[in-house]
């Protein structure tokens, strides 16, 4: 059966002399195709045959099997993002990020905000507050969300003075007990991270400081309520001191 399908390639593996195998994660998860012969320099297939290529593929499809590559075309270069060290280690934390993710929950719409995501990035929006907005999104599909409307411990919608790492929500000022406190803008705009789609972004204005605050609580939750190591986001906070 032939079918066309968007995706962006997360992996790919030598096969035989000039052809390779490709994992595709496309809206319906990951397909594996061979494309043959993408290795020689004058193949149609060469240019989308590579990791990280974001295109339109039309494959020769088998359910459960590996499926064979016909053509394709490139939807976006992310010329932007792969001419820049630390964009690409972005894109390479992000797409390894949606893979663990998608393992535990296939919904389609991880796909659609992991493609909203990369496409801001290549129009140059920080990476660091799209990689945030995108992790506090996710959390959804690892039913883990922060509570962001009231306090998680007494469930008031006012006087909400903190957010708990511990409990995993707002804490309002009579339920404080020594917890970090944070800036209010903090609390508003991890709120408005979560809330914002990601498509009508325009600007982002956001001090250095309130985006550094925020980072720092989205790794310390991840950390303790996902249960997800993603190695290359190690060579993030290595070379340009996030998280």
């Amino acid at each position: 059966m032939l079918k066309t399908v968007e995706g962006i390639v997360v992996k790919e593996t030598p096969f035989k002399e000039n052809s390779k195998i490709l994992s595709i994660y496309t809206k319906d998860g990951l397909i594996s195709v061979v494309s043959k012969g993408c290795k020689n320099l004058k193949s149609p297939l060469r240019v989308i045959s590579n990791k990280l290529s974001y295109a339109s593929f039309t494959i020769y499809y088998n359910e459960n099997k590996l499926s064979t590559l016909k053509e394709g075309k490139i939807i976006n270069d992310l010329i932007h993002i792969k001419s820049d060290l630390i964009l690409i280690s972005y894109l390479i934390y992000l797409t390894d990020l949606v893979i663990q993710i998608s393992k535990q929950d296939e919904s389609p719409e991880i796909y659609d905000l992991y493609i909203s995501t990369i496409l801001k990035i290549e129009e140059g929006f920080n990476p660091l507050i799209l990689s945030n907005i995108l992790e506090l999104k996710l959390l959804d599909y690892l039913g883990v969300s922060i509570n962001y409307n009231e306090c998680i411990k007494c469930g008031k919608s006012d006087d909400i003075v903190t957010i708990s790492l511990n409990d995993g929500g707002y804490i309002c000022k009579n339920c404080y007990d020594n917890e970090i406190v944070y800036d209010s803008k903090v609390l508003k705009i991890m709120k408005l991270y979560h809330l914002v789609d990601i498509n009508t972004i325009k600007e982002l204005k956001i001090s250095d400081k309130v985006i550094n605050d925020i980072n720092d609580i989205i790794s310390s939750y991840y950390d303790d309520y996902t249960g997800i190591y993603i190695k290359s986001k190690d060579f993030i906070k290595r070379n340009i001191n996030i998280g």
